[in-house]
């Protein structure tokens, strides 16, 4: 998939971004994930992303029952994000921000810089991943089948409704960001999946996720019939 002109190349990526702690919630490169802002330190990160390089990194406390709704609050984090380009923005009636972010590429934490306008930086290590925004990527290879079947069940045990026909559509590569996004896993689950080598090992280890959930419910309710 060629880069659109407007996002940087990889060696153009901004040494210092924001980051967002947000546990449970998951961008990838290649996703697309919208953000409600409305705290005023958010709010102001999105002004000042707007302003220049419009990325943000968005990351997971190791805490996800870290209170994250205070000012004066910095839960520690897990080392290893993603940042995603602001590509839709709008303003609300009532002073909200509504974002979209397209994911980038991962990054690791190198050192966090001082508060800036009561938000979090970080200066940012990407060359781990240059891989995320390679032109030309590896293809993804999946047990499709494997895959649908524990992800209807999985949908069924979270009352989940999906349109298969268009699931049966999306190539595999688009399905696996998707999904790993959106699907209700745990906080430390999506981590595994951001930090998956590539989109063959994130098939593998999210219908593996898929599997095992379905299994503790029926052990559960099998244990509640005795």
């Amino acid at each position: 998939m060629s880069r659109s002109p407007f996002e940087p190349g990889f060696a153009e990526l901004p040494q210092i971004i924001p980051i967002f702690p947000l546990p449970g919630v998951l961008v990838l490169p290649g996703g697309k994930l919208p953000l409600n802002l409305f705290e005023p330190r958010y709010l102001a990160m999105a002004a000042d992303a707007l302003a220049g390089h419009r990325m943000i990194g968005m990351i997971q406390p190791l805490d996800p029952q870290a209170v994250t709704g205070k000012g004066d609050d910095n839960p520690p984090v897990y080392p290893t994000g993603c940042a995603g380009r602001i590509t839709q923005f709008s303003e609300t009636d009532d002073g909200r921000y509504l974002v979209t972010l397209h994911g980038l590429c991962r990054f690791r934490i190198m050192k966090e810089l001082p508060l800036q306008r009561g938000y979090r930086r970080i200066i940012a290590d990407w060359n781990p991943f240059e891989t995320d925004m390679a032109e030309q990527k590896q293809p993804v290879t999946i047990d499709r089948d494997r895959l649908v079947r524990a992800l209807k069940s999985f949908f069924q045990l979270h009352q989940i409704k999906a349109n298969w026909d268009a699931i049966k559509e999306t190539p595999d590569d688009r399905l696996i960001t998707s999904l790993a996004m959106v699907c209700p896993f745990a906080p430390n689950e999506k981590q595994a999946l951001l930090e998956c080598r590539d989109g063959t090992e994130r098939a593998r280890v999210m219908t593996a996720l898929m599997e095992m959930a379905l299994l503790g419910s029926r052990r559960g309710d099998d244990s509640a019939t005795h």
